[in-house]
């Protein structure tokens, strides 16, 4: 193929997807030249790319000429998982109406916790998270429960990697977290306090499909409010077996893959 890439042999759709994982990472805005360093691509390369994935709809241009995600391919991205989302989502307004609270669900994606939908509260917590994006399953709620209820070996395989300290507060031991994971398997409920943001405080239970846990329901208030988060229990188990009822045999988790694959970048 035309064009020098740090990675040899790299297919042109290889390139294509190198540009697009670049605004996964991050949202900010990216000069031609952003993309070209972060990919390792030759400018010239990134330059007739991103020119073809602009004309497309997949990258637009800011006010300062800087690319981001176009309105084309978040088009497309709706229909991920959609099936799940429109059942999902008449369910997690009705918890937040019980709850006042923010209110989540979320899979999990290799070794990380992927946020499938959400309906924000008014209350002003920290937020560390959005529909779309990941976060570390040791430092959720919905992480200790999607970890606490897989197999043995995926939860040792997590245990055995070095795991982000998020806040001074994140759970990093991997004994103590072994701990951790077999109350939440015992309580089926799991919580957090100022592990991924200060300020924050979340707890999660599990949704089952087909004997297995295929995804978690997630709480988030303020850290102030952690003393009662247990109060809302009912309401998120109670939406939870209606979740696990209305979905039926859709796949809640499509793609999953052992923890042991590692984390994206």
């Amino acid at each position: 193929m035309a064009g020098r890439t740090s990675q040899p042999g790299q297919s042109v759709t290889g390139r294509v997807l190198a540009i697009l994982a670049v605004f996964e990472r991050s949202l900010v805005p990216r000069s031609l030249t952003d993309i070209s360093a972060e990919t390792g691509l030759p400018l010239s390369t990134a330059h007739r790319l991103v020119g073809e994935l602009e004309e497309w709809g997949a990258l637009q241009r800011d006010d300062n000429g800087r690319y981001q995600i176009g309105l084309r391919l978040w088009e497309l991205g709706q229909h991920a998982g959609r099936q799940v989302r429109e059942i999902a989502r008449p369910l997690l307004q009705d918890l937040f109406s019980l709850t006042q609270e923010t209110v989540h669900i979320a899979v999990r994606e290799q070794a990380e916790v992927l946020y499938i939908d959400r309906v924000y509260g008014t209350r002003r917590v920290p937020q560390a998270s959005r529909v779309g994006g990941r976060l570390p399953l040791h430092a959720t709620a919905v992480g200790k429960v999607l970890l606490a209820f897989e197999e043995p070996w995926v939860r040792e395989a997590f245990l055995a990697q070095p795991m982000e300290k998020r806040t001074a507060n994140t759970h990093i031991d991997p004994d103590a977290l072994r701990a951790e994971l077999a109350m939440v398997r015992s309580r089926s409920f799991a919580t957090t306090l100022d592990e991924t943001r200060l300020g924050a405080t979340s707890i999660a239970v599990p949704i089952f499909q087909d004997g297995v846990v295929g995804a978690a329901l997630g709480l988030v208030t303020t850290t102030d409010s952690a003393v009662s988060i247990e109060r809302h229990l009912p309401a998120m188990r109670g939406i939870a077996r209606r979740i696990e009822a209305s979905v039926g045999s859709l796949p809640l988790n499509a793609v999953k893959q052992p923890a042991s694959t590692g984390r994206k970048p």
